[in-house]
């Protein structure tokens, strides 16, 4: 079955913010003192998509929108701002990875040849604190997960960083890697972040000030300076095809999607009794694979990498299931310099969802446009020197993982 090559024209996103830190803006379809609501975000990031695509809204043909927390046709309503031409427009959630699942379905409908020009557009606004749980009335999604894990290691409130800072704990037992370990992937994305005009934090901390800040997950030495925080923010991505690249002479700034490959949890998620498992490495794992053949490359091709660490134990636990390097060995990586600049990847270099903050249905389409700049060579001072081929990693629990590989368009 043949398939077309899919590109990425342009990219947009919103300054991440604090919940409610942007109030009492007036904007379109805004009222003064009603806040930035998402309407006026999605209107914010998708009009710096089409103007950097160069390409007015009557060109998209599909929209996909990506939001957690928000009713049905809350997309509609979101690109609403942007025009309403009667194109199909889909609302999607997938947790943590709703954002790259948007991008995932638009890169579908271009590559099946349903479309020669569609949007991934996805926005947050959340509440401050901890992640909250849905409609309590019905079984949980991810009842199993925690069903699951609390058999390993006692529960502990909130779910996500217990989940993951467990899963951290498992790594220490049987590998010996170190608390500082996960301290310092924390430091290195809040460094990484001080160059980010777009990063809800923009702080450098030392490696003392990381581990001495509030704990958030004892057992694992988990503290707040190693945690997304919740955040406010839109991000927008429109994929084309290779003739409408052509057509519009987008080909200087077109960045090609390589691979790509969505996995949702297998039977090990279960059986393995393995936080590890538990959150989705082995979905990684599998994507990544995919991901690999399809584009015809490894990990030793890669140059710059955006991946999901959710919290710091993520980011160690990805270095491994993405092939970075053998399982058990991904503190050495840290220890050694090898996921910053300087080293074999840079990691995060936008400040990861640690400081650049996880809007979640915003998170993936922002790692899309970072390494979109990365690799046009237009990131400014987060530029990574001669990127030529860049990964994406973006996991949602209950689950989905989306892993997407990039390269320019001339090469």
């Amino acid at each position: 079955m043949s398939k077309n090559k899919v590109f990425v024209i342009g990219v947009g996103m919103t300054k991440f913010e604090k919940p409610g830190r942007r109030s009492g803006v007036a904007e379109a379809a805004q009222e003064p003192g009603e806040g930035w609501d998402y309407p006026a975000m999605a209107k914010e990031s998708g009009t710096k998509a089409l103007e950097d695509a160069g390409i007015p809204f009557e060109a998209i043909e599909q929209a996909h929108v990506g939001y957690v927390y928000g009713d049905s046709t809350c997309g509609q309503r979101a690109v609403y701002e942007l025009g309403m031409t009667g194109i199909p427009i889909t609302n999607v959630n997938n947790n943590c990875s709703t954002g790259s699942t948007a991008l995932y379905l638009a890169t579908q409908s271009v590559r099946g040849g349903l479309a020669d020009c569609a949007l991934a557009l996805g926005f947050e606004k959340m509440q401050p604190g901890s992640l909250q749980g849905g409609l309590s009335d019905r079984e949980q999604p991810l009842g199993r997960h925690i069903k699951a894990e609390a058999e390993l290691f006692e529960f502990a409130f909130p779910a996500a960083p217990w989940m993951f800072g467990a899963a951290g704990v498992e790594h220490m037992q049987r590998y010996g890697t170190t608390t500082e370990q996960f301290a310092k992937i924390g430091e290195k994305n809040h460094r990484h972040s001080v160059h980010n005009p777009y990063a809800q934090f923009q702080d450098e901390y030392t490696l003392d000030e990381v581990k001495a800040a509030k704990m958030i997950y004892a057992p694992a030495e988990l503290t707040r300076l190693q945690c997304s925080p919740t955040s406010d923010g839109s991000g927008a991505v429109i994929v084309a095809s290779e003739a409408f690249v052509d057509k519009h002479g987008l080909a200087a700034q077109a960045v090609e999607i390589v691979g790509q490959a969505m996995v949702t949890d297998l039977e090990s998620t279960f059986t393995d009794k393995s936080a590890i498992t538990i959150v989705g490495a082995d979905m990684t794992r599998h994507a990544a694979q995919k991901v690999y053949e399809q584009a015809e490359i490894g990990p030793a091709d890669i140059d710059v990498i955006e991946l999901h660490d959710c919290f710091s134990v993520n980011e160690l636990l990805t270095y491994e299931a993405l092939g970075l390097c053998g399982e058990g060995e991904g503190g050495s990586l840290i220890d050694n310099g090898e996921t910053t600049y300087g080293g074999t990847w840079v990691v995060n270099p936008s400040g990861g969802l640690i400081s650049k903050g996880h809007p979640l249905g915003a998170t993936g389409l922002a790692q899309a446009s970072e390494l979109t700049w990365q690799l046009r060579g237009t990131a400014d001072k987060r530029q990574v020197a001669g990127a030529k081929v860049a990964l994406q990693h973006n996991i949602g629990l209950g689950g989905a993982v989306v892993v997407t590989a990039y390269r320019p368009a001339q090469r």
